[in-house]
């Protein structure tokens, strides 16, 4: 029988670059998770993170301004208190005028936000409060992620993610499994990444697609999960058998 290369030819030193390699990467998906949630959490006004908060991340609300949706969600822990998010949601229901941003608002803004949303903060990608009429514009209404966001974003996704799931995949096949599920586990995140990506970009037309958003992305890390731990176990717990359906 023709044989392949397995975890019990690999040498010592190799093992050791393999399990560092994914008990690192394990810790960056741990972050990437509390990322996402930190990121899309609160949006409807519940504290939590919710099939609703992932609508209004890329369809948008429709019925507030995109301001009024960022101090409601994301970015309410920025702010130093329920007061200053109070203020700020009064001001753009009584019309956003100029006296009122200057006397109320700005200074809640320079205080707690143009550190980050400012042309000097070096940011790219998020909008700018060192003036009224930019933060005038942010007081249309919300309408969810816009496509050039979308697209920067799956970008990034797209190279980042698509080459850790390689080297994963890569380390995982020197595991001994059934053929088919060897096969399925290590395509399967590739497929669910592009159909969670794409989902975005329809979710931004058709809200429920947010479950869908949720599903595949759910699929990822699981498939993910699986090969970095059984990669482990196979590593160096595990005791090498032969037979006719291992690949």
């Amino acid at each position: 029988m023709l044989h392949f290369r397995r975890f019990p030819d690999a040498s010592f030193s190799e093992k050791i670059l393999d399990t560092m390699f994914l008990i690192t990467i394990g810790i960056g998906y741990m972050f990437a998770l509390l990322n996402l949630y930190y990121t899309h959490e609160g949006r409807d006004g519940i504290e939590g993170l919710s099939v609703q908060d992932v609508m209004l991340a890329y369809h948008g609300s429709h019925n507030q301004t995109r301001l009024g949706a960022a101090i409601n969600g994301p970015m309410a822990p920025n702010l130093p208190n329920k007061a200053a998010k109070i203020t700020i949601l009064d001001w753009i229901a009584h019309g956003a005028t100029k006296p009122e941003f200057e006397a109320k608002v700005n200074p809640i803004l320079q205080n707690n936000c143009v550190m980050c949303h400012s042309a000097a903060s070096g940011i790219s990608g998020i909008p700018h409060f060192d003036s009224y009429e930019k933060v005038l514009a942010l007081t249309a209404t919300d309408t969810g992620a816009t496509i050039p966001a979308l697209v920067r974003v799956s970008h990034i996704h797209l190279f980042g993610i698509a080459f850790i799931l390689f080297l994963i995949g890569r380390i995982f096949i020197l595991c001994e499994l059934p053929i088919m599920f060897k096969r399925i586990v290590v395509a399967a995140p590739f497929f669910f990444l592009l159909l969670d990506i794409s989902s975005w970009f329809i979710t931004k037309i058709i809200p429920d697609f947010a479950y869908v958003v949720i599903g595949a992305g759910a699929v990822v890390g699981i498939t993910f999960a699986m090969q970095l731990f059984i990669s482990l176990y196979q590593m160096w717990i595990y005791k090498p058998k032969t037979t006719d359906d291992i690949e």
